[in-house]
């Protein structure tokens, strides 16, 4: 079954490392200091207008050694991605609560349908154009850079979440998702795990997705406690998908090689029509900066 086939229903649905024949076991001591994160517990002490307000508190911070600047927490950072500035006269949105749960759709590569990335050893990596171990396969497409900011709002004050783990997974310019579409079944591009640095920042080289039918184009993505928790879907602490700005897709369908059939798939919905972000998706809207010729960056604040 192809992407093109499927319905998805919104409930159910820098560099590679090396060694890829030793397990996932073998790369986490070589990437991080095992650092275990206690069990989420759901947002209590923080309601809509206090999360608001702590989120707003705790983000005007800024790495200027990383490239990643701090952001307004909530669904769309300042223009420009992490450490941007935000244009004269714009304003800065902030999230009122947590980013919705969202279905993972039927290509996970988690575990939980079928096929398990995760506990592939080259997983962890922030380039995820190209296929990883045995397989070969490069995605082809707008380059297109996704950061996202993890901030935790369990406390009685939203704090940015160092040292989680992030898998993001998307489909390729035809609308296909590797492991599974029949074509790109033995390819393992575009998904890939990362640690939430100091500031709470994971960051990822890879292309724009298509517009397949039935779906506004997007991007999945689950949040783990940590690298040693993201090898099953049973550990995730947030399954959710980050929606791309019309006139940005609109921009690259257009006038990017590849990306034809988009056009005709991206007229046949809309945000408000759309099985997942038809309930709200002002928290999931992305901001984009860039140009089809010189390629996007595409940057979100993920409370949870």
């Amino acid at each position: 079954m192809t992407p093109h086939q499927r319905h998805d229903h919104h409930h159910d649905h820098q560099g590679d490392l090396e060694d890829h024949d030793l397990g996932l076991s073998h790369d986490l001591p070589r990437i991080v200091e095992r650092n275990r994160l206690g069990r989420r517990r759901f947002l209590a002490a923080v309601g809509g207008v206090g999360a608001a307000t702590a989120l707003a508190a705790c983000s005007a911070d800024a790495d200027s050694t990383s490239g990643a600047g701090g952001g307004t927490a909530g669904g769309t950072p300042p223009e420009g991605g992490p450490g941007g500035a935000a244009p004269a006269g714009s304003e800065v949105e902030v999230a009122e609560g947590e980013i919705p749960e969202e279905t993972a759709g039927p290509y996970p590569g988690d575990g939980s349908n079928g096929v398990n990335v995760l506990t592939e050893s080259g997983v962890v990596r922030s380039d995820i154009t190209r296929s990883f171990g045995s397989a070969s396969g490069v995605a082809e497409g707008v380059p297109t850079t996704l950061r996202l900011k993890v901030y935790d709002l369990t406390g009685d004050e939203a704090e940015v979440l160092s040292g989680a783990a992030v898998y993001v997974w998307h489909c390729d310019r035809d609308g296909e998702y590797s492991m599974y579409s029949e074509s790109i079944a033995e390819e393992n591009y575009l998904r890939g795990v990362q640690e939430t640095d100091e500031k709470g920042w994971v960051e990822f080289t890879t292309i724009f997705p298509a517009a397949y039918s039935g779906r506004w184009p997007h991007v999945h993505f689950e949040v783990y406690p940590s690298l040693e928790d993201a090898t099953s879907a049973s550990n995730k602490l947030r399954t959710s998908q980050l929606a791309i700005p019309q006139d940005v897709a609109d921009a690259v369908y257009a006038e990017a090689e590849g990306y034809e059939q988009s056009v005709t798939n991206m007229a046949q919905t809309s945000l408000d029509s759309d099985n997942v972000f038809s309930d709200g998706y002002s928290l999931q809207l992305a901001k984009a900066a860039g140009s089809v010729a010189e390629g996007y960056t595409l940057t979100l604040n993920v409370p949870i």
